[in-house]
């Protein structure tokens, strides 16, 4: 057989990157900092009290400091060094705790970043978040930046050959080295609606002519509300959050910048869609609540936009 000549880029990473450097047997500044601090206090209890008590007196004193340190510098605990998990655990326990608002009859104060209302015991705190609006054309307002949203896909590279593969991470890279602000890629997984395509293919049955074809789709929507009902189906979503900053032109520029991410993303091979003013707010009222099933297709109202109820 003969070999493919085709070359497969790799790249190296250190699995150790973020392991503090060893100063001297294998020991840290830290591990050598808590060390240091209990070998001063035992020998400070040593020279004051260790010719008036006898020897195993002094052990019995001096043997749990020792293993105290040692557990402190070498102990690690949930993927943290157990100093920095002892200090967390104090702060955990000093800070106050407050998960919803009291029960009626039971009076609270609002937290200090809650809207002042008229019955503070009785108001339901309002979070604040970072967007201040969101326009027609898809800018989220955060006050010191604007942010546009761009929705895309995801690209197979592992079914690419090596040529392939090294032309769509050099795009890639293209892409990331051209950014002249801060943007962020998220990629999130949400549980997904069955019931209402399930429901859309049922009233689309009814349309259809051919009653092998209507009984076939009928099949379909009964599987999507038994899956639904075993299962807990998830998709998974990306979304690009471009910025802007200044004063005059930013929305402009957003726009301009998001345009720019979606077509370059687009070159790789991924759909890309720069999301206008309901889009974006369904992504983001998605995003609030992620457990609850959402439909992210269609379009929410604005923040500023007035609902009105059908006339009489």
């Amino acid at each position: 057989m003969r070999q493919s000549d085709e070359v497969t880029p790799h790249a190296r990473i250190p699995a150790d990157v973020d392991t503090p450097d060893k100063i001297v047997y294998g020991l840290t500044a830290r591990q050598l900092a808590i060390l240091a601090v209990a070998v001063v206090i035992g020998y400070g209890i040593f020279r004051a009290v260790g010719t008036l008590l006898p020897q195993p007196v002094l052990f019995a004193i001096l043997t749990p400091l020792a293993g105290a340190a040692i557990v402190l510098a070498l102990g690690r605990r949930d993927g943290l060094s157990m100093d920095a998990w002892l200090l967390s655990a104090v702060r955990h326990t000093r800070s106050p705790k407050r998960m919803a608002p009291a029960p009626a009859g039971r009076p609270t104060a609002v937290p200090a970043w809650a809207p002042a209302t008229e019955t503070p015991a009785a108001a339901v705190p309002v979070l604040r978040l970072p967007a201040k609006a969101i326009s027609a054309t898809g800018v989220i307002d955060t006050g010191l930046q604007a942010v546009a949203l761009v929705a895309c896909t995801t690209v197979n590279i592992g079914l690419r050959t090596g040529d392939e593969q090294a032309a769509l991470i050099g795009s890639y890279g293209r892409w990331l080295n051209s950014l002249s602000g801060p943007v962020q890629i998220v990629i999130s997984a949400q549980r997904v609606d069955l019931s209402s395509h399930a429901q859309r293919i049922i009233d689309n049955a009814e349309t259809i002519a051919n009653p092998a074809l209507a009984d076939a789709a009928r099949d379909y929507a009964d599987f999507l509300d038994d899956l639904a009902a075993r299962r807990d189906p998830l998709w998974r979503t990306v979304t690009v959050a471009v910025t802007a900053a200044g004063d005059k032109g930013r929305d402009t520029e957003v726009l301009r910048r998001a345009e720019h991410a979606a077509s370059a993303l687009s070159a790789l091979g991924a759909q890309t869609a720069v999301l206008d003013g309901g889009r974006a707010a369904a992504v983001l009222t998605c995003a609030t609540d992620p457990y609850t099933p959402a439909d992210l297709t269609w379009a929410r109202a604005l923040p500023d936009a007035a609902i009105t109820g059908p006339e009489d």
